[in-house]
């Protein structure tokens, strides 16, 4: 039998080589004055505002520099006041950025109601501006999920604002964009791409929909971000936007596990960037996962799966081990590295018990578990 499942996904979906600039005309209709939110250089986004000046808009922009935090979601919903129609060209953090400015101007409340965690979790007070994502890494999946990840800089964590209208009226995912994006911009992302269809397929609310979509993009995220770390090839980023963008919409439609649920934490603690967090993390939390699942059931079935599909692509039997030293050797610092300190190990754990994603993890870990997966990826 199939278990019951709903879709919620962006209102349309545009993808393929070319398709940024072929989406002008149908973002212009959507409206007149348009906040444009962008990643740290503004000239990579100049494309962008010309066409849409082209195009009739007024245009305000607005960087987003880093991972975003609650600060400089306050700044930019200020900014945005006037606007009726909100543009994100970035990675994920520009994305989330834009994503939450699109919720907020509308009904202009704290930021605080709404936040998951250290906050109220409020929905939203009125309907978002329209929105339109257009992701330039392969990575988050951002453009189809209806939530927006920020640090909170006095809690030491990254948490969510999230709720159904959030998701994006366009997104529209261009492989081109991604094309000679840095070594280990692309490794660090493609990383969060593959936990992000491992994760859904793992988790306790899989279902049809989320399967078809992961069972496919395992394996295929896996070959070709191997094969981009040796050679630059558009096939390759076509197949690792598709596999983030089948990520997002898995995630968005069943639910995550203990590599997110600890990669919040870490995030905001160390501020270091979330695709390398859950890359050091994943192969650390798919062992202490399959070891806390009984043998012969469904789930363990879906590990195994899993497993063997990470052992035909690196040719090992220990799979996962071919994968953990692979993404090393190629240049993904440790935990260590990159900034967590191992008398955090405990605090962490705690704290990462608590979040949205643990909800889905496929194995019941404590605290124990989860700062043993933090000493073996320290």
């Amino acid at each position: 039998m199939i278990s019951p499942f709903a879709i919620a996904q962006p209102k349309r979906i545009r993808f393929g080589r070319g398709e940024s600039n072929a989406a002008v005309p149908e973002v212009a209709a959507m409206g007149t004055r348009v906040f444009l939110v962008h990643g740290r250089d503004p000239s990579r986004a100049d494309w962008l505002r010309l066409a849409l000046k082209q195009a009739g808009l007024a245009v305000t922009c607005n960087a987003c520099p880093g991972e975003p935090t609650l600060p400089m979601l306050e700044t930019a919903v200020a900014a945005a006041k006037g606007s009726d129609l909100v543009v994100a060209l970035g990675g994920g953090a520009a994305i989330d950025l834009g994503k939450a400015v699109a919720a907020l101007v509308p009904a202009p409340s704290d930021a605080r109601d709404h936040l998951e965690v250290v906050g109220r979790g409020r929905p939203l007070a009125a309907e978002p501006l329209p929105f339109v994502a257009i992701p330039t890494t392969a990575g988050t999946g951002a453009e189809v999920t209806k939530n927006a990840v920020f640090g909170v800089p006095e809690h030491r964590r990254k948490v969510s604002l999230r709720d159904d209208r959030m998701i994006a009226d366009l997104a529209v995912v261009d492989p081109a964009l991604t094309d000679d994006c840095p070594g280990l911009v692309t490794l660090g992302s493609g990383l969060d791409a593959i936990t992000q269809v491992i994760e859904p397929f793992l988790c306790t609310r899989a279902n049809a929909y989320t399967d078809a979509l992961c069972r496919a993009a395992i394996p295929t995220g896996l070959g070709a971000l191997r094969r981009l770390m040796s050679d630059e090839d558009p096939g390759d980023r076509d197949a690792m936007a598709w596999v983030s963008l089948s990520g997002g919409l898995a995630l968005a439609n069943s639910g995550l596990g203990a590599v997110h649920g600890l990669a919040g934490v870490i995030g905001g603690t160390t501020g270091a960037p979330h695709g390398a967090i859950c890359g050091a993390l994943l192969p650390h939390v798919l062992r202490a996962n399959a070891a806390a699942i009984l043998p012969g059931t469904s789930q363990a079935e879906r590990f195994d799966d899993v497993f063997r599909w990470i052992g035909e692509v690196f040719g090992e039997a220990d799979g996962v081990g071919a994968l953990e030293a692979w993404m090393h050797e190629a240049g993904l610092p440790r935990l260590s590295a990159q900034g967590l300190d191992r008398a955090d190990y405990a605090v962490m754990a705690d704290a990462a018990r608590a979040s949205s994603s643990m909800s889905g993890n496929p194995a019941p870990l404590d605290t124990n578990d989860l700062s043993a997966i933090l000493r073996a990826a320290g």
